[in-house]
């Protein structure tokens, strides 16, 4: 009982100093129900890239990993942002380097670099565009090239290799742990025992996973498959655990099956008391220098401009 009203007493507190610092609280899919549960927004990292952009608030808190404090800071610098677990990186983004993709482009001179989200600044920097999980065939359908170099991740590039044909996807050789060590007899059994249940798939899980999928999505793209197919009770999720938790708290009437293991530890390391500690102190701040900033907004901004979102013209 004590533990449940120092929890409300936190949550509070929080609540008090985001009013008091016009702040916004911006979440992963992926963040502690904890987190998600005091966040204004939660979302995947197209939309909390755009909730960015969009707020009118004078400080961002960003409760995710690194490089997504990074990508609000690139496209909103005159705004402080915090990032209340610095330490919170992102396996995936670690795969990346400025000097592997200058190696790259020597050796592929005519290929531009598409740089998934899951990338730090400084390797933004030296790309042409970003992408998301929702975007990325659309942003490699819409360059003007034969072949792209896809970087970070291999599963995600070959999912757009089979979205966009017609082009050559050359795959950089990273993968993001948490899906990649999703077993494709791991998802046969739950669909065997959950026969009634639709399978959602991130796409950055192996070819072998992805095929046993009834859907293949971004995390927003499950929110909203579940949401435009009310006819459907059961899904099984093939993403981190605390994506079920998300869907759960949106869908109440419906049933999340999440596959066994499948954790990020660094999106579990913010708490509340990070949180708090975040809003009280103003740390930790996402500081990148200007040089950095300006390259990978010109990416950024490639990315909204091949969307037609109007945040290209804000940029």
């Amino acid at each position: 009982k004590k533990v449940v009203q120092e929890r409300e007493d936190l949550k509070a507190e929080i609540k008090r100093l985001k009013e008091e610092l016009n702040a916004v609280i911006l979440a992963h899919n992926y963040q502690l129900e904890e987190i998600q549960e005091v966040a204004d927004f939660v979302g995947d990292s197209l939309e909390l890239a755009i909730k960015a952009g969009e707020s009118d608030a004078d400080v961002i808190v960003f409760c995710g990993v690194k490089f997504m404090a990074e990508m609000a800071k690139i496209i909103s610098p005159q705004k402080t942002v915090l990032i209340p677990r610095p330490d919170a990186r992102c396996p995936l983004a670690d795969f990346a380097t400025p000097e592997k993709v200058r190696e790259l482009r020597e050796r592929y001179p005519d290929a531009p670099v598409v740089a998934y989200v899951n990338t730090y600044a400084d390797v933004k920097a030296v790309s042409d565009v970003v992408c998301t999980s929702a975007n990325a065939p659309q942003i490699v359908r819409a360059l003007d090239a034969k072949r792209v170099i896809f970087l970070p991740d291999e599963n995600l590039a070959s999912w757009v290799q089979e979205q966009v044909p017609d082009k050559e996807v050359i795959p950089y050789r990273g993968f993001c742990y948490v899906h990649h060590v999703i077993k494709p007899e791991v998802v046969k059994r739950l669909k065997e025992t959950n026969s009634d249940a639709i399978v959602i798939a991130h796409p950055e899980t192996r070819p072998e996973v992805r095929e046993l999928a009834h859907v293949v999505a971004s995390t927003g793209g499950m929110v909203r498959y579940v949401r435009e197919h009310p006819e459907h009770k059961k899904f099984i999720i093939v993403t981190e655990r605390e994506m079920t938790v998300r869907l759960k708290r949106d869908f109440p009437d419906r049933e999340f099956i999440p596959v066994p293991g499948a954790i990020c530890s660094n999106m579990k390391k913010t708490t509340l008391a990070d949180l708090h500690r975040s809003l009280t102190d103003m740390a930790f701040e996402v500081v990148l220098p200007e040089e950095i900033i300006r390259s990978a907004r010109r990416a950024i901004k490639n990315m909204f401009k091949l969307m037609n979102h109007p945040l290209a013209e804000k940029m």
